[in-house]
């Protein structure tokens, strides 16, 4: 199936790549990115006569003062804030540029598609490790950290997927991810949750992950495979065959390429210590359990 082009109005596409080549050009600059992101949401959500006065010293309400403090993410704190093992350095720069994604999917030009997609696509060139030509960013995708992800050329991923990069997250060229897939690299103890295990998790090139389905950490999914709708990945998925179920199982080889596939019973092949990404922690980190809970079985 093909797609109809559709474009924009001239005026209107030229004033977004205006403004969109501002904004790049001023996160490759060696402007403090926080005040830059802060400037960008501050106009995106229309409330630069707003700060000004605030700034000025006039009155302001508490709820504007929040929000107000809200467009800079020096002021906010991201769940993966909290993780121990987290790069700092790398994860200063990302933080920002998340808060920029995320609060840019919270004003109305989200819904402005190829607006969107272009300012998102320009984000991750930022953000990500690696970042192709090409590629579309629907709404509502969430990382952990960003900077531990590499993406190859046109990639599509939909609404509301979830990409943890907590380890690695390597995607390839013409990978699509659908609306409400989660792909994992990090994965708790069964018995102590509070140890975290990172790895490497792989989609190959022209790998297709459909609706609401799951990739755990460490699995690779093959070149040219197809995992179905709401299918749980927990091992390996070969290139060119079909998987679908909980855990996922390959059912099928795609037609036309059974002369270059692996038979079906090689499909969901756990490799997952194959490709553990081993850390250190800090020697000065103030280690706590937030859940306090008695781990010995025999008390």
């Amino acid at each position: 199936m093909t797609k109809r082009h559709v474009s924009l109005p001239i005026e209107a596409d030229a004033g977004l790549e205006e403004f969109i080549d501002h904004v790049d050009e001023r996160l490759a600059s060696d402007e403090d990115t926080c005040n830059v992101v802060q400037d960008v949401l501050i106009d995106l959500f229309g409330d630069r006569e707003a700060y000004e006065r605030w700034q000025d010293g006039g009155d302001v309400s508490p709820a504007e003062r929040v929000r107000l403090q809200g467009y800079d993410p020096c002021n906010a704190t991201l769940e993966s804030e909290y993780y121990a093992e987290k790069d700092e350095e790398r994860f200063t720069e990302s933080k920002y540029l998340q808060w920029l994604w995320r609060q840019f999917d919270a004003t109305p030009m989200a819904d402005n598609v190829e607006f969107a997609l272009r300012f998102r696509a320009m984000l991750a060139d930022h953000l990500f490790a690696e970042c192709g030509d090409g590629c579309r960013f629907f709404k509502g995708i969430s990382f952990t950290y960003g900077h531990n992800i590499s993406v190859g050329d046109n990639v599509v991923v939909h609404d509301d997927v979830h990409l943890d990069d907590r380890g690695r997250l390597t995607v390839g060229d013409r990978v699509s991810l659908s609306d409400g897939v989660h792909v994992y690299s990090h994965d708790h103890d069964v018995v102590d949750q509070t140890e975290v295990r990172n790895y490497h998790t792989i989609i190959e090139d022209d790998a297709r992950i459909t609706y609401d389905a799951m990739v755990s950490a460490g699995c690779r999914v093959g070149e040219n495979a197809v995992v179905g709708a709401r299918a749980v990945v927990q091992g390996d998925v070969p290139d060119h065959h079909i998987a679908v179920g909980m855990p996922a199982k390959s059912v099928r080889v795609k037609p036309g390429w059974g002369d270059r596939a692996d038979p079906l019973e090689t499909g969901g092949e756990n490799r997952q210590e194959d490709r553990r990404i081993a850390y250190d922690l800090p020697d000065d980190l103030d280690v706590f359990d937030e859940f306090e809970r008695d781990l010995d079985p025999s008390t």
